[in-house]
């Protein structure tokens, strides 16, 4: 009703109306975008706002998504045993998959029948469970390449763990953590759970960091940094951005002009008019911002407003003047 009396389309509050009676089976939050052309983008989100957004506006209202996707980064779960793995892949949006590699089992134990045949035995093991461990790695190679996982989580035998390791490149050990679990079932479910949002958290926590630093340091040399509103905005125009810095609590207050393409952004309508743009939109600045960023192809990082950039908002620049 708000919507409808705030003059927003019928043919685009037609296109929403439909995913409200089934959001909660998807997730604790509904974000659905439409124009008069219907539906342009639907994701469910794990965390509530803290009140509802319905809004009709020139540019969408993406934050929030983005803190979701942010927040979510894919992974692949490893359980092992020497026979081989379990895999769980997690994908943000998409459903979670199962698969599984290794299987020999001929011998799996190491035995200790005594006289000149033992160490026969013990070998035939150490064989069975380093070709296990082989065809872990390399389906795992195989997963975290396919759904660019940021982080790989393994769980299981200590010896499994120990042969999956010295099988996996540099590349893919960086970004293993290892947590408590393991194949069968022995009540570890729960455990596995938090540890994992644990990581997970930890993970992103760590990105933000790091492209905060890598922000400050770039800033204080006088490089590669665009800081503050007019500055990025300058970079933006230029498409010179290629990481946008928005804190998470940034003014939705603050006002921005843009035009028909994602490099028409400025703080007022005379900037653009300066470049031909004939009939400027105003919008929330962040909006307007974040719409440059995606259209300009720069990553986007909302970060904590304790460690943000002036006024809120900067960028990593992909080069200089």
């Amino acid at each position: 009703m708000e919507l409808a009396q705030a003059g927003v389309p019928e043919k685009a509050l037609a296109a929403v109306d439909p995913l409200v009676r089934d959001a909660h089976l998807n997730g604790s939050c509904l974000c659905a975008i439409a124009d008069v052309n219907g539906l342009r983008l639907v994701e469910h989100g794990a965390e509530v706002p803290p009140e509802d957004m319905a809004m009709w506006a020139p540019v969408p209202h993406l934050l929030p998504i983005l803190a979701w996707r942010q927040a979510q980064p894919p992974y692949v779960m490893v359980l092992a045993d020497r026979i081989g793995a379990d895999f769980v892949t997690v994908v943000r949006g998409q459903p979670e998959t199962r698969s599984d590699a290794g299987g020999a089992t001929d011998p799996v134990r190491k035995v200790a029948p005594g006289g000149w045949s033992q160490r026969r035995y013990q070998q035939r093991a150490e064989n069975t469970w380093e070709h296990n461990a082989t065809d872990v790695a390399r389906e795992l190679e195989a997963l975290v390449d396919r759904c660019r996982a940021r982080l790989v989580l393994v769980a299981g035998d200590v010896r499994a763990r120990q042969l999956l390791r010295d099988n996996l490149p540099s590349e893919i050990l960086r970004r293993v953590v290892e947590i408590t679990g393991s194949r069968s079932e022995d009540g570890s479910a729960e455990i596995t759970a938090a540890e994992t949002a644990n990581a997970v958290a930890r993970a992103v926590e760590e990105d933000t960091t790091a492209l905060v630093a890598k922000f400050e340091e770039e800033r204080g040399q006088r490089d590669r940094a665009a800081d503050g509103i007019e500055e990025t905005l300058a970079a933006l125009r230029s498409a010179q951005a290629e990481v946008l810095l928005v804190s998470d609590a940034f003014d939705r207050a603050a006002r921005g002009w843009c035009g028909p393409e994602a490099v028409h952004v400025a703080s007022n309508p005379d900037q653009l008019r300066a470049l031909g743009v004939e009939e400027p939109s105003e919008a929330p600045l962040v909006d307007v911002l974040v719409r440059a960023a995606l259209g300009t192809s720069a990553g986007i990082r909302i970060v904590p407003q304790g460690s943000a950039p002036t006024e809120g908002v900067g960028a990593i620049l992909r080069w200089t003047d």
